[in-house]
This record gives C-alpha cells, structure tokens and sequence, in this order.
C-alpha cells in the first residue's frame, strides 16, 4: 500500500476519534444539564454565588444555564451600604427558571422569609425565646421586627402596666411567639411571658439568700411618701422611710431615685407572705450611741439648720443627730417671736450644748451662749448707782423705757420722775425720742430688768419747801383728792399735804365729800414736817378759811401759773432730765 494511502487513512480515523470525544463531552454537558434542571426547582431555596454587581442589581450564579439578576436594594442595610460581597455565598429563592430575558427569577428577601418564617415556627413549638426590635406604636400595641413583622399587644409588653409605650421605640428585646397563622402571615409576641420566666428564676435565687440581717442590692423601683420599694430580684422589699437615715428624712425622693441601685438591710422576712421590711441608715452605726461623749453638755458645736418650726430652729450637727435652738435661746436682748427672722434653712451656725437627754434622744442648743451675757457685761460696765445717757424708746402707762446699749433698756417709772408731784403718766415729763441722764439703781441679770431714776436731776421741790416753812405756818392750798379719812392737799408746786378728819371742822358723822370737792381752795396750818417720809401733816381747826374775794385772787393766780409759770417749771424738768450736768458713767 503505498505510502500517501496510509497517510489518509490516519488522518480520517483521527478525525474519527476526535468527533468520537467531542460526542461523548457533549453526551456529558447533556447529563449535567439534565441533572441541574432536575435539581432546580421553582419555590425552592437554593444556594448562588454573587459574580457580580451592578448599579441596580447584584448577579447571583446558582448553576443554572443563566445567572440570576436581584434588585440591589434586597443586600443594603438599613443605612443604605451594600451588606454582600462578589464570591459571597447567598440563599435565594428560585421564583422562576427563567424568565422573558433568559435571566432565572430570584429573590433574597423572600429566601431570607420563608426561612425565618420556619424558624419562627419552630420557636413557637419548641417555646424558644426569639429576639426583635420595635419599629412602631400601632392601635392595641406595638410592631416587632423579627425578620418578619410581629404584633406584640400592649398589655402583654411588660409585667406592670407601661403608660408610654411610644418611649420602647427602637429598643431590641427578647420575645416568645405566643400565636402564629403563617396563611394570613400573622405573629403575635409576648414579652411579658419572657419577664415572668425571669421573674421566677431571679426569685428563687433570691429566696434562697434571703435572711434576716442579709445585705443586698436591688433597684429602686417606686417611691412613695411613705417609704421606698426596692426590686431585689423577683421579690420587692418595702423600705420605710423611718429606716432611711439616722437623720431627718422629709420625702424618700431626697435620697432615692427611681432605678438607682442600693444596697439593703433585711430587717424582717416573712416566707409564708413573702414581705419583705428593709433597712438603709442599719448599715451603719445608731450615731446617738456616742452623742453623750462627742457633745457634753457646754461644748461648742457646729451644725446646718434643716428645718425652722414657730418655737425654734433644727440644726443637724452629724446625719442623725439634731439639736433644738429654742426661741428663748437665740438672742440675749431681742425678745424672738419668728425665728425665721434670726436664721435660715441651710444657715451654718455654732452653738452651745445646754441640755442633754439621751433616754429622749433630745439636744439642746443655745446660739446665745456662744458670746457673753450682755446683761453681766453691763453689770460690770455700769453698776448700781452709774449715770447713763440714752434715748426715750417707748412710753407705757407706768414709766419710760430709755436705750442704755445696743439691745438692753432700762425703766424710768413714773415714781422715778419726780421727787413730789404725783405723776400720772410719763408725758408729763419726757416725750418719746428725747436725751435724758438716768441714775441705775437696779440691775436683774437673771430677770434681765435695769431700773431707772430721773428725780435726782429735777429740782427738789421739798427740799425747798422744807427750808422755806415750819410748824404753825399757814398757808393756801388746792384739794386734789378727796377721802374718807381726810383731804389731800397741793401746799407747793405739786407736793402735797394730808389734813385728816380730825383735823377738819365738819359736824360728827359727817362726810367730806358733802362738804369739799377736788378743786376747792382752802386754807390750812403746818402741823408737823416729815423729813424722812417726806410727809407734811395739816389742820384746818381754827383756821380761817379764804373769802370769796380771796379764792377768785387765788383762781386767778393759779390760771396765770398755769399759763406760764407751771409750764415753764414743767419745762425746766425736762431740760433737767435731758441736759447732763458733770460726767455721764
């Protein structure tokens, strides 16, 4: 055979061959083929791998003839970011084969669905917990996101009712499906099934650490004018608000908040009832047990004062323990009514510790004793018998009282105001605001009183008549009063005489108010002069009494002293009392 035939014949069994492979490769491409669209199946999830994205789509390659294109906005996330990668393995659901494209008809969101939906449904067999996040306030309650939208209702969002449910907005928390109808694609949630399967666990973990004189932590969880509940962990304890502070305690919320965590004192534990009596200030010591050793009676203290009643004021001088300033015990010379013009609340002050009761658990404290008595100070200063110079303060019915220091007055009674004439009421001679001189002739530390004395700077009126008269002198007088036992006489500017019954011509068993009356002029004779009781006896026996022409001389003498003489007399007591004469102590 020659050799060219042999070379053909080669040439046409490879090509043979070659045709041979390349029908059993496509007999293969056929197989897969096949084998892939058996294994494709619309409705079902399936597992594709991203190729590639696009500016409104992501590429998603699940084996198939075709790739499959998904809108873009199924992979971005809540802040608009692309949540895949390209080569990131995904599970969609394979709607359609292939759609009027040639594409394959695929959705993530729907796989991302139907998936939840079978885990949802195995949670609410199972009674798992799943977790959620609310997204919105609806009519009845709240909307959950679950990776499927859920209704929680509000009665079932807590354990307690929640009066703004608009304020769990946002908030992710942990659910149980209580109902599910994945037809009508409905979900109902309770949280509050999850807070009473905590609530459980934490009481009995409480239960078991509970005892009497236990500390615990808890939270607060209400406040009340009477005390303060605390959640100690599936169990509430009552702290009352006697067990606070050693202190005084006006309203709880001055020490607590809701939701603050404290720690606790058990102070009473009852298993059957379950109450729970709690303690705060317990955790430390009852300060009063030392207050007799730390404040003995006449030390000095320092305090704020917390509370401002009618009779006092409240100083705290540690937590727990207060002393009283009583009114009396504010100021040595002001006489205090409202305390609250003298101190503040929130004021620091320092005072003394007058009085001590421990069985009471009482203390009393003095602001005035922290300086000297003023009234001892002005014993020392200005004894008995010192002139001073002050300032008519106030007029009374009795006396005046005049300025000796800041604070401290003394009395000028009426008796004080002349050395004879009766004086009926202190503005005969001084007037309120007037400079007098005053000797003391009395101090009362204890009673806090300084008496006065004026007379002995106003002219003497029976030294001068003392010198100028005598026994058996006859003189003409004014009666001033009128008695069953005798007629009160004014002989000489105002000092008066006595001429008893005896001593008066009126027939027996008479009475001398039928015969005289204030304001008759008569004539009467020195019996006797007293100079130690500065006392002048009279007579009218025998004497001749003043005709009518006599008493009209008298009258009028006595209107034309009254016009100037009595008032320019009058007016020399005065400037006797308000000029000093020498020095002033």
């Amino acid at each position: 055979m020659p050799a060219s035939q042999k070379l053909e014949d080669q040439s046409l069994l490879a090509i043979e061959s070659e045709e041979e492979r390349d029908a059993e490769e496509y007999r293969k491409l056929l197989e897969l083929y096949d084998e892939s669209m058996r294994n494709l199946t619309e409705g079902e999830i399936v597992t594709g791998r991203i190729i590639g994205v696009t500016s409104n789509a992501v590429i998603v390659d699940v084996g198939y003839k075709s790739e499959g294109l998904i809108p873009i906005e199924e992979f971005t996330d809540r802040g608009g970011e692309l949540s895949v990668r390209v080569g990131e393995d995904v599970d969609v659901l394979l709607e359609k084969t292939e759609d009027l494209e040639g594409h394959v008809l695929l959705s993530y969101s729907k796989a991302l669905r139907m998936r939840r939906w079978t885990e949802v449904e195995r949670a609410y067999k199972e009674g798992r917990i799943i977790k959620g996040r609310i997204t919105d306030r609806i009519k009845g309650g709240l909307t959950v996101d679950v990776g499927l939208r859920a209704f929680l209702p509000g009665s079932l969002v807590d354990i307690k009712p929640v009066k703004n449910l608009e304020s769990l907005r946002g908030q992710e928390l942990e659910f149980k499906v209580i109902s599910l109808d994945r037809r009508r694609n409905n979900i109902v949630l309770s949280r509050k099934a999850v807070l009473e399967t905590e609530l459980v666990k934490k009481k009995a973990e409480t239960l078991k650490r509970l005892e009497e004189g236990a500390r615990l932590r808890g939270v607060v969880k209400n406040i009340t004018d009477y005390g303060v509940f605390i959640d100690l962990g599936g169990i509430d304890g009552l702290l009352h608000i006697t067990d606070i502070s050693w202190g005084r305690v006006n309203h709880p919320s001055e020490h607590f908040t809701v939701g603050d965590e404290v720690e606790v004192v058990v102070l009473k534990f009852d298993p059957e009832t379950e109450r729970v009596s709690l303690g705060y200030k317990q955790r430390s010591d009852d300060p009063w047990t030392l207050v007799d050793k730390k404040y003995p009676i006449g030390s000095r203290v320092h305090g704020r004062v917390v509370s401002i009643v009618d009779y006092g004021a409240f100083v705290e001088i540690e937590e727990g323990v207060e002393g009283l300033i009583h009114v009396s015990e504010m100021s040595w010379t002001k006489k205090v009514v409202n305390p609250a013009k003298i101190l503040e609340v929130g004021d620091e002050v320092e005072a003394i510790v007058s009085e001590l009761d421990m069985d009471q658990r009482r203390i009393s404290l003095s602001l005035r004793q922290t300086e000297r008595n003023p009234w001892e100070e002005l014993e020392d200063t200005h004894p008995e018998g010192s002139v001073i110079e002050g300032k008519v303060r106030n007029l009374t019915e009795f006396g005046a009282f005049v300025e000796i220091t800041d604070g401290i007055d003394g009395l000028i009674h009426v008796s004080d105001m002349s050395w004879t004439k009766r004086v009926k009421h202190p503005s005969e001679v001084l007037k309120k605001g007037d400079t007098v001189k005053a000797r003391i002739t009395n101090i009362d530390v204890e009673n806090q009183r300084v008496s006065l004395s004026i007379k002995e700077f106003m002219p003497n009126e029976w030294e001068e008549f003392a010198d100028k008269h005598q026994p058996g002198d006859q003189l003409e007088g004014k009666v001033v009063n009128v008695t069953d036992f005798g007629l009160f006489i004014d002989i000489y500017n105002g000092l008066e005489g006595l001429a008893h019954v005896s001593e008066i011509e009126v027939p027996a068993g008479a009475k001398l108010e039928d015969y005289y009356k204030v304001g008759d002029w008569v004539r009467t004779r020195i019996l006797r002069i007293e100079e130690e009781e500065k006392k002048v006896g009279l007579s009218m026996r025998g004497v001749e009494q003043p005709s009518e022409e006599e008493v009209a001389e008298l009258q009028a003498r006595d209107q034309e002293n009254r016009g100037g003489g009595e008032e320019e007399s009058r007016g020399k007591k005065r400037d006797a009392a308000k000029e000093p004469e020498g020095d002033v102590e």
